[in-house]
């Protein structure tokens, strides 16, 4: 908005030239950050106190680490307000233009619906059960499906085919992305969008975890983005770095930052012990915001390895259910997502959010290593 704001003014008067410093990235997003950051911090102890008043408690499984009944009380859907301190940011800042943002901002919010009405199920029944499992992801795949098929299956970003169905590989250059046929491209495009959103909201069972690797992540991706879309003195900056030059993805940065100064909000009334939790809104809404910039971005294989801990904690859940339909009854691990095996262990729960911290940190180094690695 206020990029455009800026245009206009220009062009309406010539004292107004000073606001040519928005139409710089660098600027917008540093004020995509600290606007998000702002109204998180500004908005949360309000926020907080109506989810209290209107009783909206996160239910705590019974046979769960008997640390969590401690939790009993704490109000869920915070996520609302990460949604609201990401996307409005974002609309603030970004080229509205921009089919690429619009994309991001349409599957971040209404995943973010789906999780508020898991969440209010769960809320109004004061049970762990809310929407049906299989009904959640025939939506998240629905939802996917449509947004990724409109901005590929027509001519929405105006890249050529080559460039559209390509599907990046870690190590090899520009020239050896493999060029999908569209509908293997899609198939695997929204299972990349799904697995991300429901890996975040499975990681998000500890006071501040899943938003640690979710800061992490947008970072990584901010970063991805500006590679793959910004021109530097007229030569587009991927050309350097020998990967694929996508014109506008670059615009994803305003999109990361806001996701950065939302959850580091977030993260100051969420951190150990726990003021507030996400819950699925604010969870599948951000996973699969981060598996929308992987796919737009071409860097799916990225995402596996700076999300690794996102990854391990759903295969873990993949595993042990595995395991236990086959093995008629055992398990693997003590209890999954994998955090809560080293729970029963008999971690304190600041030491597994925080080491957990420490793996995200360095698979997020990693996953930017692959830049260079071409």
């Amino acid at each position: 908005m206020f990029f455009h704001l800026s245009f206009w003014l220009k062009d309406h008067s010539g004292s107004f030239t000073w606001l040519n410093v928005f139409r710089y990235l660098s600027t917008r997003v540093v004020l995509s950050t600290l606007t998000a950051l702002v109204i998180s911090f500004l908005l949360s102890p309000w926020f907080i106190k109506r989810l209290q008043s209107q009783q909206l408690a996160q239910p705590i499984r019974d046979d769960g680490p008997q640390t969590h009944l401690q939790k009993q009380g704490t109000p869920t859907m915070g996520g609302t307000l990460i949604l609201f301190a990401l996307v409005l940011p974002t609309i603030l800042w970004a080229d509205l233009t921009n089919i690429y943002v619009w994309v991001v901002l349409t599957i971040t919010a209404l995943y973010g619906v789906l999780g508020f009405l898991d969440d209010y199920l769960k809320v109004s029944k004061k049970s762990s059960a809310g929407l049906a499992g299989r009904f959640k992801l025939i939506f998240q795949v629905l939802i996917a499906g449509a947004v990724l098929y409109y901005l590929y299956g027509t001519n929405a970003t105006g890249l050529p085919d080559a460039a559209k169905f390509s599907f990046s590989l870690p190590f090899v250059g520009v020239h050896s992305y493999p060029i999908l046929p569209f509908i293997l491209f899609l198939l695997i495009a929204i299972v990349v969008v799904v697995g991300a959103s429901n890996a975040v909201n499975l990681t998000d069972g500890l006071d501040g975890l899943a938003i640690g690797p979710v800061i992490l992540n947008a970072f990584v991706f901010m970063i991805i983005a500006y590679a793959h879309g910004a021109v530097v003195y007229g030569k587009p900056v991927a050309h350097y770095l020998k990967i694929m030059h996508l014109p506008g993805v670059e615009e994803l940065i305003i999109y990361c930052g806001a996701m950065i100064g939302a959850g580091v909000g977030f993260l100051w009334y969420n951190t150990y012990p726990a003021s507030v939790f996400m819950g699925d809104v604010g969870s599948l809404a951000l996973g699969g915001g981060l598996g929308a910039l992987a796919v737009i971005t071409k860097n799916e294989y990225v995402l596996f390895i700076s999300g690794g801990i996102f990854v391990m904690e759903a295969l873990s859940v993949i595993i042990q259910v595995g395991y236990f339909k086959i093995s008629g009854g055992r398990r693997i691990f003590l209890m999954a997502p994998i955090h809560h095996h080293f729970e029963k262990k008999g971690w304190a729960e600041p030491k597994v959010i925080v080491r957990f911290w420490v793996i995200s940190f360095i698979l997020a180094l990693l996953g930017l290593v692959t830049l260079k690695l071409h």
